[in-house]
């Protein structure tokens, strides 16, 4: 065999691998049952190959495998038909023969003999039952018995699902002609045998009868694909496995299953008939090439049945609903509820399963209703000089879908307004029309307007809708006269005249117009500003005079314009009233003298040095400036000999000295400047010119600056001794205040002995009893030394926390004359004076304190005890002094004396 591959693919030759195929079938062949495989080789891996068979009833897949077309019943005991193969790319054809022969179920079978270039069957001599199955048989030749080239196609078995049993129930038996002799276990292996689903399947290893264990359901598992072994006792395998196909016969046991329970569609209103509207689906999961999965559908109801209980149909195969009645109308019915049912068995009510689903059916709108003015005239009013103001509104009705582009109103005037003054906005909530003033109207031009207005919607109208007449209105609008203020028709009014004009001339007539022509009211005029107060009106025909004389020059003039502004006012309720800006033009005069410049200057004492350049300011304006005429007067005659002028040009001239030599000094020189108005006005102007002597670089000397101040030597030196004596005076007060510092230090550092009250024991008066104790003596209130009016008490009655009476101890008096190094000593002898006085406070004695009645809100402190706060050392107080002997005495356990 392996030489026979090796010849094969070194000389490739197309064709089938056989020129007859024989297979075994049974009598009754379902739609698509495979029956066997042809195998074709075209040395090109099969590309491009097809099949094609001259029966109609059997055809032959891309893999070779020939299977029923339809469901039939084969009449006689074999059926025999050509297989062609062509090559698409050749168009070289290849030809086989198949035979398929029925099982017989009697058992007068004889063997078939073998002919040359084809293959039989040979059957066994003793015939098995109709349920036994022979996958492995053997034919005879001359020489005997011996085994096919090829195996048998077995042909496939069908089990119906949903069996009740009872279970294990057998399907089939599978035997080898070989257990004459020897002994066999048959075993299955696959999907459905030993692998999941395991053992649904099973099989006698003795016998070979084949089991179902349980129901099947085709849902699950349509088919199952199972090989058949044969080995011996010892395992060896006896036969060549053997494919068995297992087909689950499908039993209408599903019902079909809509994919949505409710679906929602929308057809426009007004559709015609056939309209698409929604398609509806239901699955069966049943076999879909059987009755059992073919699903059919149907409408049972309609919700409202208005225009007709038919407004629908629905194709029974693809659940498409159509509209099959006109007559859709959103404003009656907007929308539709239909129920649909669907049924397998082709839809057959007696022996199919049926499902329902809700089909909700949108009538959508569709622009079929014009919009119509509610009223045919509207009327409005609106006040002169308004705008943005809503004249009136109008009002429509549409029965289309609301707030929808088919309902949505569009507004537009076609006559009566050719200016533009109004616009028709429309109101997105009431749909209305809203006629506003774009542009002010004017009473005195148009007292009223009638407009024409359409209204139309956004989206256009549906096809052979017509507009209607009522979609057109007429709109009366009346113009409200109110007062206007007057205005001055040339505003900003330019003038031109010359500056200087007396007062009282008359500039010009400043009026202003009332646009009110058909009031009769009066214009008053007043000046509403006027800066240099230069004018006075006329208020009642605006005539402009003037009050002061105009100078261009004024600081209130710029760029020679002076203005001025005025109100125009009417008399109306109310009233109005109106500005306007008039503007003088000032021509310029020669009303100012030229000045010299400048006014100050030095010069060397000796000429040919360094000249004054100078030159002139004026007011005016061309021509009324320079050139200019510089010269010096006659009068005195010594500016003439002393000084001298050089012209340099029209503007500018140059003041030197005439003299070799002039003391320096301060001068005044008279200039006379001459401007070239007509008329030329002149103008003597003094120049100080500082005469000094000079160095080598043409500057002033210091000395020489002073001398041309003119100070003489005597002032220096005055001017000096003055200084001097200045801060002689300066330092004398300084050396005064500071020995008055020093004698401030050196005065006694204490002061008098009755004003010191650093030594003084103070004496505090007693606060007596507490809050219930009102009944008290005051006169313990008072110091022992100003109870001399209060009567004396009785003798051996004596306060112990008074002050002791005896004589009071001797202080150290104080230097008349203290010296700073006896302060310390005084201090430490008035320190042991006070430490042996037992007189001076705080009294070494127990304070006895008055009654303070009962209930009162202080606790008791008589728990207070000093021994209780420890084993101390108090030793110490004794080293204290006379004052804390009475302490030492009690804490630190010394005896009284």
């Amino acid at each position: 065999a392996h030489n026979e591959d090796l010849t094969t693919r070194e000389t490739c030759k197309a064709g089938f691998s056989e020129d007859d195929y024989t297979a075994l079938i049974s009598q009754n062949i379902l739609e698509g049952e495979k029956l066997l495989q042809v195998k074709f080789s075209s040395c090109l891996e099969t590309k491009g190959t097809q099949y094609e068979t001259n029966s109609v009833d059997f055809k032959v897949g891309a893999d070779g495998t020939v299977f029923a077309t339809r469901e039939l019943q084969v009449p006689s005991e074999q059926v025999a038909f050509t297989v062609t193969a062509w090559d698409s790319q050749t168009a070289e054809r290849w030809d086989a023969v198949v035979r398929l022969l029925v099982a017989q179920t009697s058992s007068s079978h004889s063997g078939h003999k073998a002919q040359k270039g084809k293959k039989t069957v040979a059957l066994d001599p003793s015939p098995p039952p109709k349920d036994t199955l022979l996958p492995w048989p053997q034919h005879q030749n001359s020489n005997g018995l011996r085994r096919r080239k090829r195996d048998w196609v077995i042909p496939p078995i069908n089990v119906p699902e949903n069996s009740r049993g009872p279970f294990p129930q057998q399907l089939v038996r599978i035997r080898s002609d070989k257990d004459n002799d020897i002994p066999i276990r048959y075993s299955i292996t696959g999907v459905g045998a030993d692998q999941p689903p395991m053992e649904v399947f099973s099989i006698d290893s003795m016998s070979g009868r084949m089991y179902v264990t349980r129901p099947m359901d085709r849902e699950e598992h349509a088919s199952y694909h199972l090989r058949a072994h044969a080995v011996d006792m010892n395992g060896n395998k006896v036969e060549n496995p053997i494919d068995l196909y297992i087909y689950v016969i499908d039993m209408n046991d599903n019902r079909p299953e809509f994919i949505n329970q409710v679906y929602n569609g929308s057809v426009d209103e007004g559709s015609k008939p056939g309209t698409y509207v929604m398609t509806v689906t239901a699955n069966d999961a049943d076999d879909s090439t059987t009755a059992n999965g073919m699903v059919r559908y149907r409408i049972l109801t309609q919700t409202p049945q208005s225009p007709s209980q038919n407004m629908f149909t629905i194709n029974s195969e693809t659940g498409d609903i159509v509209t099959v009645a006109a007559g859709l109308d959103r404003e009656k019915v907007q929308q539709y509820t239909v129920i649909v049912q669907a049924t397998d068995m082709e839809g057959n009510l007696n022996y199919g399963l049926s499902n329902t689903a809700t089909a909700i059916i949108t009538v959508t709108d569709v622009n079929d209703n014009p919009p119509e003015f509610t009223t045919s005239t509207f009327a409005g009013e609106v006040p002169e000089n308004r705008v943005e103001t809503v004249v009136a509104n109008l009002t429509v009705m549409d029965r289309d879908q609301p707030h929808s582009p088919n309902w949505n109103a569009v507004y537009r005037i076609i006559s009566g307004d050719p200016s533009g003054h109004f616009s028709v906005r429309t109101d997105p909530v009431t749909n209305e029309g809203m006629v506003t003033v774009v542009k002010a109207v004017d009473y005195e031009l148009n007292r009223a307007f009638m407009l024409t207005v359409m209204v139309s919607n956004q989206a256009p109208l549906a096809s052979g809708i017509q507009m209607s007449f009522q979609s057109t209105a007429g709109v009366t609008i009346s113009v409200m006269d109110i007062n206007e203020a007057p205005y001055f028709p040339s505003n900003h009014k330019l003038i031109r005249l010359e500056e200087g004009v007396p007062p009282g001339t008359v500039l010009t007539t400043f009026s202003a117009v009332d646009p009110d022509r058909f009031m009769q009211q009066a214009v008053r005029y007043s000046k509403l500003s006027d800066p240099a107060n230069w004018l006075q009106v006329n208020t009642t025909n605006g005539q402009i005079t003037t009050a002061a004389v105009l100078d261009r020059e004024s600081l209130y003039t710029k760029n020679n314009v002076y203005e001025a502004t005025f109100l125009a006012a009417d008399n109306g309720i109310p009233p109005a009233s109106g500005t306007g800006t008039l503007q003088i033009y000032l021509i310029d005069i020669n009303d100012n003298a030229p000045e010299l410049l400048p006014k100050e200057a030095q010069i060397c004492e000796k000429p040919n040095l360094n000249a004054i350049n100078i030159t002139a300011a004026d007011a005016d304006v061309d021509p009324n400036i320079g050139p200019y005429v510089f010269e010096l007067p006659f009068v005195p005659a010594a500016v003439r000999k002393n000084w001298t002028i050089t012209r340099l040009n029209g503007d500018y001239a140059q003041l030197s000295l005439r003299i070799l030599y002039l003391e320096a000094g301060m001068y005044d020189v008279p200039i006379i400047v001459t401007d070239s108005g007509n008329p030329p006005l002149s103008n003597m102007s003094i120049i100080k010119v500082k005469v000094c002597p000079c160095d080598d670089n043409g500057d002033c000397t210091t000395i020489g600056a002073v001398a041309a101040a003119g100070l003489g030597t005597g002032a220096i030196v005055a001017i000096l001794i003055c200084i001097l004596i200045l801060l002689t005076m300066v330092l004398l007060f300084v050396v005064w205040m500071k020995r008055r510092e020093k004698e401030r230090h050196t005065k006694q550092l204490l002061i008098d002995p009755e004003d010191d009250v650093r030594d003084n024991i103070l004496k505090y008066d007693e606060e007596g009893g507490g809050e219930e104790d009102q009944d008290y003596d005051l006169s313990q209130l008072q110091q022992p030394e100003a109870m001399g009016h209060v009567p004396s008490k009785a003798p051996g009655v004596r306060r112990v926390d008074e002050r002791p009476v005896g004589a009071e101890p001797q202080y150290p008096v104080r230097p008349m004359v203290p010296h700073p190094g006896d302060i310390g000593e005084f201090i430490n002898e008035g320190l042991r004076a006070a430490d042996n006085d037992p007189t001076a406070p705080p009294y070494d004695s127990l304070l006895v304190f008055d009654y303070e009645g009962s209930g009162s809100t202080a606790g008791s402190v008589s728990s207070l005890n000093s021994s209780s706060s420890g084993d101390q050392d108090y030793d110490y107080l004794n080293d204290w002094g006379p004052r804390f002997k009475k302490l030492a005495d009690m804490y630190g356990g010394g005896e009284e004396d």
